[in-house]
């Protein structure tokens, strides 16, 4: 018995170890971008070891005053305004899809939820063109709106599904209950199904965020001001193709944008896994 017992842990010692080195290889380029980020313009690249001898905070002061007389703070906020946006428009409008789909009873139900199915299998870039003509029509180019207005119509089908999956693991006993002390379909979406489906609803708001904040095709594609650049817009301002590339500030400015979604990430993930799991696998 004692040697079963020391095999089992020997092999459960080696799992973890194989872990903790595929994890250290894994994060060697984050760690490295780190380390980049503390040292001189001129040794970022000529270094043979991870850490310089030269210790300097220059790239965090002057990344952060941005390029083009606007600062980072300005990209800051500005791509915290979109995320934020952005996950209120997914949640309400995913939400209230997802109950109309799991609980009410109209027409076409299966065809309309097998459409919605069928736009997450639809790479993004087959819809990029048609929806720049449309939005140029509309004269929402160089704005917030194309970035925004669309989470408002549930256009994530992913978040959908996500959601009409949770909702059926809810027993109908509790809509019934609801509807004998009077409530309505608004009312039981209100007062019964949002409440219980808190776990999915931060899961759909963690990966909007994450999603939002990291964008760069849709952002550089409808934003041409400098003013309303996002992060993601202003770590690429520190690259120039025809000079000199600022690479240290870039590093610097990468670690600081990296921050939030680590941050969401930590907090919420009790969230994030109930949801996938309770959720996504269920049902």
């Amino acid at each position: 018995m004692k040697i079963a017992k020391m095999k089992g842990q020997h092999t459960v010692f080696i799992r973890h170890l194989i872990n903790i080195l595929s994890s250290i290889v894994m994060l060697y380029p984050l760690i490295w971008m780190f380390s980049s980020s503390f040292k001189l313009p001129e040794n970022i690249f000529s270094d043979s070891g991870l850490w310089s001898e030269v210790f300097t905070l220059d790239n965090y002061l002057s990344g952060w005053q941005g390029v083009s007389g606007s600062s980072f703070a300005v990209f800051f906020r500005n791509s915290f305004f979109i995320s934020f946006m952005s996950i209120i428009g997914n949640l309400i409008s995913c939400s209230m899809a997802a109950y109309a789909f799991a609980r009410l009873d109209f027409k076409l139900k299966a065809v309309l939820f097998g459409l919605m199915l069928m736009t997450m299998m639809l790479p993004h870039h087959v819809t990029t063109i048609p929806q720049y003509i449309i939005f140029n029509k509309l004269d929402w180019v160089n704005t917030y709106l194309p970035l925004i207005v669309p989470k408002f119509t549930a256009t994530d089908g992913f978040f959908i599904f996500l959601m009409v999956q949770f909702i059926r693991n809810i027993p109908a006993e509790l809509d019934q209950a609801a509807t004998v002390d009077g409530c309505g379909p608004i009312q039981i979406y209100w007062r019964v199904i949002l409440p219980l489906t808190l776990p999915a609803l931060v899961t759909a708001a963690i990966f909007t965020f994450i999603w939002t904040w990291n964008d760069f095709l849709s952002h550089i594609l409808y934003l041409s001001d400098i003013k309303k650049y996002t992060v993601s817009l202003g770590l690429r301002l520190f690259l120039d193709a025809s000079g000199i590339s600022q690479w240290g500030k870039m590093f610097a400015m990468s670690i600081l944008s990296l921050i939030p979604v680590f941050t969401v990430f930590i907090f919420f993930q009790k969230f994030l896994i109930e949801g996938i799991t309770s959720g996504g696998v269920k049902g």
